[in-house]
Protein backbone atom coordinates (compact mmCIF):
# COMPACT_ATOMS: atom_id res chain seq x y z
CA UNK A 1 0.00 0.00 0.00
CA UNK A 2 1.58 3.16 -1.08
CA UNK A 3 1.27 6.14 1.16
CA UNK A 4 2.90 9.86 1.51
CA UNK A 5 5.72 10.51 3.01
CA UNK A 6 4.27 13.40 5.14
CA UNK A 7 1.43 10.49 6.22
CA UNK A 8 4.09 8.38 7.70
CA UNK A 9 4.19 8.02 11.25
CA UNK A 10 6.56 7.20 14.14
CA UNK A 11 6.36 2.98 14.42
CA UNK A 12 5.26 2.69 10.77
CA UNK A 13 7.11 -0.46 8.66
CA UNK A 14 7.76 0.89 5.75
CA UNK A 15 9.64 -1.36 2.25
CA UNK A 16 12.45 0.65 0.95
CA UNK A 17 15.62 -0.27 -0.95
CA UNK A 18 14.26 -4.22 -0.86
CA UNK A 19 14.69 -4.05 3.14
CA UNK A 20 12.07 -3.62 5.80
CA UNK A 21 12.36 -0.25 7.83
CA UNK A 22 10.74 0.79 11.18
CA UNK A 23 10.12 4.62 11.64
CA UNK A 24 11.81 5.93 14.45
CA UNK A 25 11.77 9.45 14.01
CA UNK A 26 10.26 11.64 12.16
CA UNK A 27 10.24 15.69 11.21
CA UNK A 28 9.24 17.76 8.36
CA UNK A 29 11.48 20.21 7.15
CA UNK A 30 10.04 23.36 5.20
CA UNK A 31 13.37 25.39 4.21
CA UNK A 32 13.44 28.83 2.96
CA UNK A 33 14.60 27.82 -0.58
CA UNK A 34 13.05 25.26 -2.44
CA UNK A 35 10.43 22.27 -1.60
CA UNK A 36 9.51 20.92 1.77
CA UNK A 37 10.80 17.16 3.12
CA UNK A 38 10.10 14.78 5.14
CA UNK A 39 13.34 13.46 7.28
CA UNK A 40 13.19 10.32 8.99
CA UNK A 41 15.40 7.96 10.78
CA UNK A 42 14.81 4.33 9.98
CA UNK A 43 16.09 1.08 11.54
CA UNK A 44 16.32 -2.24 9.27
CA UNK A 45 14.43 -5.05 10.94
CA UNK A 46 16.80 -7.79 10.29
CA UNK A 47 19.92 -6.12 10.71
CA UNK A 48 21.21 -3.38 12.78
CA UNK A 49 21.57 -0.79 10.64
CA UNK A 50 20.01 2.61 10.91
CA UNK A 51 19.52 5.65 8.11
CA UNK A 52 18.53 8.77 7.80
CA UNK A 53 16.47 9.84 4.43
CA UNK A 54 14.99 12.70 2.90
CA UNK A 55 11.90 12.39 1.17
CA UNK A 56 9.61 15.08 -0.82
CA UNK A 57 6.48 15.40 0.90
CA UNK A 58 4.64 14.44 -2.44
CA UNK A 59 6.83 11.11 -3.05
CA UNK A 60 5.07 7.97 -2.25
CA UNK A 61 7.09 4.86 0.20
CA UNK A 62 5.09 0.99 0.29
CA UNK A 63 3.64 0.45 3.96
CA UNK A 64 4.58 -3.01 4.66
CA UNK A 65 2.21 -5.55 4.79
CA UNK A 66 1.95 -6.66 8.17
CA UNK A 67 -0.45 -9.44 9.48
CA UNK A 68 -1.45 -8.92 13.66
CA UNK A 69 -1.99 -11.94 15.72
CA UNK A 70 -2.92 -12.03 19.30
CA UNK A 71 -0.52 -13.70 21.89
CA UNK A 72 -0.30 -13.81 25.08
CA UNK A 73 3.54 -13.07 26.73
CA UNK A 74 4.04 -16.39 28.67
CA UNK A 75 7.78 -15.90 30.18
CA UNK A 76 11.58 -14.83 29.68
CA UNK A 77 14.07 -17.01 28.80
CA UNK A 78 17.96 -15.64 28.92
CA UNK A 79 17.57 -13.23 25.94
CA UNK A 80 14.52 -14.64 24.27
CA UNK A 81 10.76 -13.98 25.02
CA UNK A 82 8.52 -16.37 24.92
CA UNK A 83 4.79 -15.99 23.18
CA UNK A 84 1.84 -18.38 22.76
CA UNK A 85 -0.43 -17.77 19.78
CA UNK A 86 -4.20 -17.71 21.14
CA UNK A 87 -5.41 -19.42 18.39
CA UNK A 88 -3.21 -22.27 17.67
CA UNK A 89 -1.16 -22.58 21.23
CA UNK A 90 1.94 -22.35 19.31
CA UNK A 91 4.57 -20.88 21.08
CA UNK A 92 7.50 -18.44 19.83
CA UNK A 93 10.27 -16.63 20.99
CA UNK A 94 11.71 -13.20 20.19
CA UNK A 95 15.03 -11.63 20.78
CA UNK A 96 15.39 -8.69 22.69
CA UNK A 97 16.82 -6.77 19.34
CA UNK A 98 13.34 -7.41 17.80
CA UNK A 99 11.41 -5.39 21.09
CA UNK A 100 13.86 -2.59 21.31
CA UNK A 101 13.25 -1.31 24.56
CA UNK A 102 9.94 -2.12 24.86
CA UNK A 103 10.67 -5.85 27.17
CA UNK A 104 9.69 -3.47 30.60
CA UNK A 105 6.35 -3.00 29.68
CA UNK A 106 5.77 -7.27 29.20
CA UNK A 107 3.66 -8.42 32.00
CA UNK A 108 3.62 -12.66 32.16
CA UNK A 109 0.42 -13.78 31.11
CA UNK A 110 -1.38 -10.39 29.24
CA UNK A 111 -2.76 -10.42 25.86
CA UNK A 112 -0.80 -8.33 23.39
CA UNK A 113 -0.55 -8.05 19.66
CA UNK A 114 2.35 -9.62 17.80
CA UNK A 115 2.59 -8.31 13.79
CA UNK A 116 4.06 -10.87 11.40
CA UNK A 117 5.87 -9.99 7.99
CA UNK A 118 6.26 -12.76 5.13
CA UNK A 119 4.93 -15.31 8.43
CA UNK A 120 8.14 -13.80 10.17
CA UNK A 121 7.54 -11.82 13.87
CA UNK A 122 9.04 -8.55 13.37
CA UNK A 123 7.89 -6.81 16.63
CA UNK A 124 4.86 -5.96 19.24
CA UNK A 125 2.19 -3.84 19.97
CA UNK A 126 1.85 -2.97 23.68
CA UNK A 127 -0.95 -1.55 25.33
CA UNK A 128 -1.45 2.41 26.14
CA UNK A 129 -0.57 1.39 29.49
CA UNK A 130 0.65 -1.33 31.68
CA UNK A 131 -0.11 -1.89 35.61
CA UNK A 132 3.06 -3.04 37.32
CA UNK A 133 4.40 -3.03 41.02
CA UNK A 134 7.08 -1.31 42.96
CA UNK A 135 9.69 -3.58 43.85
CA UNK A 136 12.02 -0.61 45.17
CA UNK A 137 12.29 2.68 45.95
CA UNK A 138 13.53 5.19 48.86
CA UNK A 139 11.17 5.46 52.08
CA UNK A 140 9.72 9.04 51.58
CA UNK A 141 10.67 11.85 54.37
CA UNK A 142 7.77 13.32 56.17
CA UNK A 143 7.37 16.72 55.00
CA UNK A 144 9.06 16.39 51.63
CA UNK A 145 6.20 17.21 49.66
CA UNK A 146 8.09 20.09 46.56
CA UNK A 147 5.62 20.29 44.12
CA UNK A 148 6.68 18.23 41.00
CA UNK A 149 9.70 16.48 42.98
CA UNK A 150 9.46 12.33 42.39
CA UNK A 151 12.28 9.82 43.64
CA UNK A 152 13.15 6.95 41.34
CA UNK A 153 11.41 3.27 41.42
CA UNK A 154 12.37 -0.21 40.41
CA UNK A 155 9.42 -2.32 38.90
CA UNK A 156 9.06 -6.33 39.12
CA UNK A 157 9.69 -5.85 35.10
CA UNK A 158 12.91 -4.46 35.95
CA UNK A 159 11.77 -1.11 34.38
CA UNK A 160 13.37 1.91 36.43
CA UNK A 161 10.91 5.15 35.89
CA UNK A 162 10.06 8.14 38.67
CA UNK A 163 7.20 8.28 40.94
CA UNK A 164 6.13 10.46 42.96
CA UNK A 165 6.79 10.34 46.74
CA UNK A 166 3.66 8.95 47.99
CA UNK A 167 4.85 5.26 46.31
CA UNK A 168 6.06 3.06 48.34
CA UNK A 169 7.30 -0.42 47.92
CA UNK A 170 4.48 -2.85 46.86
CA UNK A 171 1.93 0.05 45.25
CA UNK A 172 0.54 -1.07 41.84
CA UNK A 173 0.99 1.48 39.29
CA UNK A 174 -0.32 2.50 35.78
CA UNK A 175 2.51 3.45 33.27
CA UNK A 176 2.57 4.95 29.54
CA UNK A 177 4.56 2.73 27.34
CA UNK A 178 4.70 5.25 24.49
CA UNK A 179 6.96 7.66 27.40
CA UNK A 180 7.90 5.56 29.93
CA UNK A 181 6.33 7.85 32.54
CA UNK A 182 4.13 7.33 35.66
CA UNK A 183 0.39 7.75 35.17
CA UNK A 184 -1.48 6.84 38.67
CA UNK A 185 -1.95 4.45 41.44
CA UNK A 186 -3.39 1.45 39.96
Amino acid sequence: MKISASDVRIGNLIEHQDRLWRVLKKGHVKPGKGGAFVQVELKEINGRSKQNERFRSEDKLEKARVEPRNMQYLYPESDQYIFMDLESYDQISLGIESLSGQEGYLVPNEELQINFYNEQPIGVELPATVVLEVIETETSVKGQTAAGSGKPAILNTGLRITVPTFINIGDSIRVNTETGLYLERA
